[in-house]
């Protein structure tokens, strides 16, 4: 679970450090006092994009940090991830600055996309508009392989798998749709690109060593001009060479008078020998070096070849070879057209006829759990005072594969009595539509052990008995899950295990958003103020602490 959160020089907040609790953690405040921006710090930590405005105005850096408590189960999970909890600990950080963003797992640096696998297994976020996605068959979809992932993710990779050679077969034969002649210009296209490369006779590495030598004819004069005049510098006639033999013998003749001076002779015999090595060397290179009019011209037009077949085949000569390889393989196809394209054509079928059983399964399978599902839903829903709903899972066969089978799924519900089922989007308001998203996470959350669930505003459109059926179920959902949840309700705001007040306050001239935790009797003064608005009346505080004590006693109940 999450069990402390630090954030720094985000948005209006300067500087916030929240401790959470186990089950369910509320969070109330005035509208615009940077509640959502306290639930989107985590979203940014696990990896969301940050708008440089952002980072607090006058600071150089934003940061996030998120400490979690995982359990042993989640702990196994992680490490399969190569993520070491220690002594069952977890912790994320992310550091934001005009032009970068560093992320940590544990005090490691890692990427973006490391955090984003183990988010995952650490917590879900409901946003605010989230709901919303529900209208739209493919994350209908989502949810329903998410709930029997147990069984449909094996079918799923098998067909994924399948249409991938399916695929590639049906794009390979689509690539034979030519008529005579227009094969006959590719088959004639491709010999000749092949023949140029094989006439060339290319050999690995020869153009390195022509350019090598391309260069060193080039520049010829100017390296004859200088070898002798280095060799006349270093010689024995007016050079150092003879310079320093004549301090040999003059050096030779007083060795023996000092220790000191025998060292600075052999010193100098070191020396004279280097010499007289570099001068033979270099007299040698002088000896063999030799400019060829006619081999330079050959080099010249050698390599000319080589940039030309570069120029239109490859960077390099391994690169030429490659693309021949190529070339000859399409020429082979060409050549071989149409029983090649009467191998690919039985192949294509022999694919589709695969796909389409192992399709069938997957369907089958998804049906399986649909029902499942659906029965689920309903439960769900009753519990959130949808009190005479109906919910269908219904399935369409596409026209065509996908890589996720042939299915096309639809949620269907009637929110009343005598009315039949139909799309979402034709009968749901959007307070409705939270319910049902209220009522699949926690299924969800049940199926794969989140620990961690956050609501941010999932009262949207809801009042009355709703709320007080919808606080009641994120009381259960706390039971066995740690819970955040944003409202604006105090039937929920009363059933805190834990409940915090997100506050704007003006300090030393600058707006800055901060967190507190509510004991008992500041939480009765929070709940009474949602409730009476402006004015907080005596009658007022009283109905809060009436809520409070009634969520107590049915929590007492549930525990019984």
């Amino acid at each position: 679970m999450l069990v402390h959160l630090h954030v720094k020089n985000l948005a209006l907040i300067e500087e916030a450090e929240v401790d959470f609790e186990e089950g369910l953690n509320i969070l109330t405040g005035e509208t615009g006092a940077g509640k959502s921006i306290l639930i989107g710090s985590v979203n940014l930590a696990l990896g969301q994009k940050m708008s440089r405005e952002m980072i607090r105005e006058g600071a150089d850096y934003a940061y996030v940090e998120l400490v979690f408590q995982v359990n042993p189960d989640t702990e196994e999970k992680l490490k399969k991830l190569e993520v070491f909890p220690e002594e069952g600990q977890v912790i994320i950080s992310r550091r934001f600055t005009e032009n970068r963003s560093i992320s940590k797992i544990n005090g490691e640096t890692t990427t973006v996309s490391g955090i984003r696998k183990i988010s995952e297994l650490l917590l879900d976020i409901h946003g605010q508009h989230e709901h919303q996605s529900l209208l739209y068959a493919d994350k209908q979809m989502e949810i329903l392989d998410a709930y029997g992932q147990a069984e449909i993710e094996n079918e799923k990779q098998k067909v994924k798998e399948l249409y991938k050679e399916y695929r590639s077969i049906k794009q390979e034969l689509e690539s034979y749709q030519l008529d005579e002649e227009q094969r006959r210009r590719e088959i004639n296209f491709l010999e000749y690109e092949i023949q140029e490369i094989e006439d060339a006779q290319l050999k690995d590495g020869e153009d390195e060593e022509l350019s090598s030598s391309y260069r060193k004819l080039l520049n010829g004069k100017k390296i004859t001009e200088n070898l002798g005049e280095v060799y006349q510098f270093t010689g024995y006639e007016e050079g150092g060479a003879g310079q320093i033999s004549r301090a040999l013998q003059k050096l030779s003749q007083i060795a023996s008078f000092d220790e000191n001076l025998e060292g600075l002779f052999s010193s100098l015999t070191d020396v004279d020998s280097l010499l007289n090595d570099f001068n033979r060397e270099a007299s040698s290179y002088m000896a063999e070096f030799t400019f060829s009019e006619e081999e330079f011209f050959e080099i010249e037009k050698r390599l000319d070849i080589i940039n030309g077949l570069k120029a239109k085949y490859g960077h390099t000569i391994q690169e030429i070879f490659d693309y021949q390889a190529e070339q000859e393989e399409k020429l082979e196809k060409l050549l071989n057209f149409e029983e090649r394209k009467e191998k690919l054509e039985r192949q294509w079928k022999e694919k589709e006829e695969e796909l389409s059983k192992t399709s069938a399964v997957l369907t089958k399978v998804r049906k399986k759990w649909a029902k499942q599902l659906q029965e689920q839903i309903i439960l769900g829903l009753q519990d959130l005072n949808f009190l005479n709903v109906s919910f269908e899972i219904s399935f369409e066969e596409r026209e065509k594969f996908t890589a996720l089978g042939k299915d096309q799924i639809h949620f269907l519900i009637s929110t009343n009595p005598g009315e039949t089922v139909k799309e979402l989007s034709k009968v749901v308001s959007g307070g409705e539509l939270s319910r049902i998203m209220l009522a699949i996470k926690t299924l969800l959350a049940d199926k794969d052990c989140t620990e961690t669930l956050i609501f941010d505003e999932i009262d949207t459109g809801i009042s009355g008995r709703t709320a007080q059926k919808v606080a009641e179920k994120m009381a259960l959902i706390g039971e066995k899950h740690q819970v955040l949840c944003i409202t604006h309700l105090p039937q929920i705001a009363a059933q805190a295990a834990g409940h915090y007040i997100i506050e704007k306050q003006v300090k030393n001239g600058e707006t800055v958003t901060e967190i507190f935790r509510l004991n008992e009797e500041k939480s009765v003064e929070e709940l009474a103020r949602m409730l009476g608005g402006a004015e907080i009346t005596n009658a007022v505080l009283q109905n809060a602490r009436e809520m409070k004590d009634l969520a107590q006693q049915q929590k007492n109940t549930r525990v019984k």
